[in-house]
């Protein structure tokens, strides 16, 4: 009585493992197909075809390796940097009128760069990054862009410091000569973000992004070195204070609305191929301005005991703590009132605006 109703399980997975089969053949047959024809060709078109899959194997193999591989990564990195050292520009002892407090500001930015480009490798100019998955941007699919990501938020932090120091906190008021060292850094910072040493414009050969990035860290040294002789200008007043924190609130403003609109574009939950860079560039980005608030600190330590905004800051300086300790393995964009597939935009967006909300605090109170 049972054997017509086995017989239609038995055709049922029969049907089913023959349509994997079919599955399977169809995804294998060009392979078989290359396979083939390699097996009839000579060693003068074998070898060639062998040493460039060769290349492939290893330069992917080398691509998946520094891509995957973040070097020296630590959110408290911060804690090396003396704060209240004393006043920038002024001498360290008053016995020393030679010896003056360089500037913390400078010196974060100036290992910010060196942790993205000597520390590890820079992704976004490697060859293998620019030319995707055969031919698909690497943004576009859930793998291998992450650490870019990651990279390029503390680039945006980086370029945005460079261009205040040079234009505004290493001179004495707006009429004063910019100081060439922080303006060289400043180009170098404001170039390609995906350049490398190839290209198909005339020369055809440039400096890589890490090259530039490099003549930055040099120039960066160079202007701490004149500050700790006594010989720099780092103009430590309420206004340009005001401007920083203006231009950060701005930044981060900006890092929320990317975040709002990438919600609602997809709410895919763990398939969204586009979260996962949209979260670690707002990730890289609070962990530069972590570390370049905390030298603001040292470096404005007057006005911050002054004008009495310490207080704020600490609440600050702790919320952006705490968003550096959210580093899912997966993320995950879903709706915001699913159980299932969380959003991790939602939260990373909370504590970037909790972020912003003390720092337009701050500027309040200068601006009183």
């Amino acid at each position: 009585m049972l054997d017509p109703v086995i017989a239609f399980f038995e055709r049922i997975f029969h049907a089913i493992g023959r349509g994997i089969g079919m599955v399977i053949s169809f995804i294998l047959w060009p392979f078989v197909a290359v396979g083939r024809w390699f097996q009839g060709r000579n060693w003068l078109i074998r070898a060639p075809i062998i040493i460039l899959l060769l290349l492939l194997i290893f330069g992917y193999g080398q691509f998946l390796w520094v891509a995957e591989r973040w070097v020296n990564w630590d959110p408290d990195y911060p804690a090396q940097y003396e704060v209240n050292a004393g006043t920038v520009g002024e001498p360290v002892n008053a016995s020393d009128p030679n010896s003056c407090v360089p500037s913390q500001i400078v010196q974060v930015t100036r290992d910010l760069i060196d942790f993205n480009v000597n520390q590890n490798t820079w992704i976004p100019s490697h060859p293998l990054s620019k030319a995707g998955l055969f031919g698909i941007d690497w943004k576009n699919t859930p793998f291998m862009d992450n650490k870019a990501a990651f990279q390029l938020g503390i680039n945006t932090v980086i370029r945005r410091t460079t261009i205040e120091l040079a234009d505004r906190l290493g001179r004495v008021r707006g009429t004063s000569q910019i100081n060439q060292n922080l303006q060289d850094a400043k180009q170098a910072m404001s170039y390609n973000e995906d350049a490398w040493w190839l290209t198909f414009s005339p020369p055809f050969i440039q400096p890589s992004t890490a090259e530039r990035h490099r003549t930055a860290i040099e120039a960066l040294d160079t202007f701490n070195t004149e500050m700790a002789d006594c010989k720099g200008e780092f103009d430590a007043r309420t206004d340009n204070l005001l401007q920083f924190l203006e231009r950060v609130t701005g930044d981060i403003g900006s890092t929320s609305d990317i975040l709002r609109s990438r919600m609602e574009a997809s709410d895919l939950g763990w398939f969204d191929p586009r979260a996962d860079d949209r979260f670690w560039f707002t990730y890289g980005q609070l962990y530069a301005y972590y570390g370049i608030l905390i030298a603001t600190e040292s470096d404005f330590s007057d006005i911050f005991d002054d004008r009495r905004i310490g207080s704020v800051w600490n609440v600050a300086r702790e919320q952006l703590r705490q968003a550096l300790d959210m580093t899912p393995f997966i993320i995950s964009n879903g709706n915001e009132a699913s159980w299932i597939m969380p959003s991790h935009l939602a939260t990373m967006g909370f504590y970037l605006l909790r972020v912003r909300s003390n720092l337009v605090e701050m500027r309040d109170i200068l601006d009183r």
